[in-house]
């Protein structure tokens, strides 16, 4: 059997490194892989994080220090998400890669992360140059790696619709639901006067499933719930909700964007209101399972809309439900195991 490890960012408490990695892996156990995976970040960052809670460098150090060990006695296929070592300039990594085969994942344009830092903006080029495989999971990144490396292959970020199956009743107050982060909040704030102007015109709730941290940041004037995220909590509360939104800014990140937002509410059944910006143009096909809006007045005259039209939200949600086996890992793991695969095929048949 062929040993693979991956290399994440996060603990299964990351959205990425959960939805890109952890469930690909369990996928691929029994599969003529071993499988092993090394988490950089210790177990609560994410929780210190997002509630704003300092951030130890103790643990941070021995992130570093955990990962060098893992590899020091790894396999020789990797998986990385966007690289080995945050921080750290490429000439590092490289001791660690050489005599390695090594696929690259990417979900965002973390380029945009380094573009400041004279020591690190190559990083992920050079990376991309000398890596035996990329993923990618939209058409923007995959713009800017095909130059650097032919062997790409597109996929999104997806759910398993296994997870999707409860049945909930919907809430009896209109409820628009994001789900994200205190990171990505900042769209949703960015957006606060749209908001503000739907309230004046109609009755509903704004549901952020992130965490309740978050209250404190609330929008004056908005009815909120605020809700701690959890696997469980996140499909019940986007099956409660009427309408799934993701408004986004016009910036090089967004652009970079996978619109998982608009995945997990596909899966959820629900209608999308989205930004016309990047992915979100590709998942939500306007007038068929949502609305693209850009302008503050086309966001409020659609939700509007939504709110007064249960039939059209019933069509909408019906098509969400249709077109969510698109952004499955059901569709999607035999061509992400293909991939795997022909990378690895070498040292598969010598072993």
């Amino acid at each position: 059997m062929t040993s693979l490890m991956f290399c994440t960012k996060y603990t299964s408490s990351g959205a990425t490194s959960r939805y890109r990695s952890f469930m690909f892996a369990r996928k691929m156990l029994n599969k003529n892989y071993n499988i092993s995976i090394s988490s950089f970040l210790y177990s609560g960052y994410l929780y210190d994080l997002y509630h704003q809670r300092p951030i130890s460098k103790v643990k941070t150090f021995f992130s570093y220090l955990s990962r060098i060990f893992s590899l020091l006695t790894a396999s020789k296929n990797l998986v990385i998400e966007y690289e080995l070592f945050p921080y750290l300039p490429y000439w590092f990594e490289a001791l660690f890669l050489k005599n390695r085969q090594y696929i690259l994942n990417f979900d965002d344009n973390v380029w945009d992360n380094y573009k400041d830092k004279f020591w690190l903006k190559q990083k992920y080029d050079k990376l991309v140059q000398r890596a035996d495989g990329v993923i990618v999971a939209n058409d923007f990144l995959e713009n800017k790696v095909k130059p650097l490396n032919s062997k790409v292959i597109k996929i999104p970020t997806v759910v398993d619709l296994e997870d999707y199956r409860e049945t909930t009743e919907k809430n009896k107050t209109f409820t628009l639901v994001w789900i994200g982060t205190p990171v990505t909040y900042r769209y949703i704030e960015s957006h606060a006067e749209i908001f503000r102007e739907l309230a004046k015109k109609i009755e509903f709730e704004l549901c952020i499933i992130a965490t309740e941290e978050l209250e404190r940041r609330a929008i004056e004037s908005v009815p909120m719930q605020f809700v701690e995220w959890s696997p469980e909590n996140e499909v019940h509360y986007l099956k409660k909700a009427h309408v799934g939104i993701m408004p986004l800014d016009e910036d090089a990140f967004s652009q970079g964007k996978s619109a998982f937002k608009l995945i997990q509410y596909l899966a959820a059944g629900i209608p999308l209101v989205g930004s016309s910006i990047g992915e979100n143009s590709r998942v939500i096909h306007d007038g068929k399972n949502g609305y693209l809006v850009s302008a503050k007045e086309q966001w409020i005259e659609k939700m509007e809309l939504l709110y007064k039209d249960t039939l059209l939200r019933e069509k909408f949600s019906e098509e969400s439900t249709k077109e969510a086996y698109s952004y499955s890992i059901q569709k999607f793991f035999p061509q992400y195991r293909e991939f795997v695969d022909s990378v690895f095929a070498a040292e598969k048949e010598s072993s």
